[in-house]
């Protein structure tokens, strides 16, 4: 089965949402420490894995925003 990106996505925002709560918790130093360097290897692969995904799509910078696409002045 072939992982997506914006598994990495979510899986980093949810281990970097963690670290956060876990540090306002004052849980001990090493947990904190050691999943705040798992967050950062984390980011490396998921940039990796988003960069080398296999998306294409027909919109450019013409066409604005993707969610509100204004359209190419003619």
């Amino acid at each position: 089965m072939k992982d997506s990106a914006m598994f990495w996505v979510a899986a980093t925002t949810l281990v970097l949402i963690t670290v956060t709560i876990m540090s306002v918790m004052n849980f001990a130093f090493n947990w904190v420490f050691y999943i705040t360097v798992l967050g950062q290897i984390m980011i490396v692969f998921m940039v990796y894995r988003v960069l080398r995904d296999n998306y294409t799509t027909d919109k450019t910078f013409a066409d604005f925003y993707e969610d509100h696409p204004i359209g190419r002045q003619e």
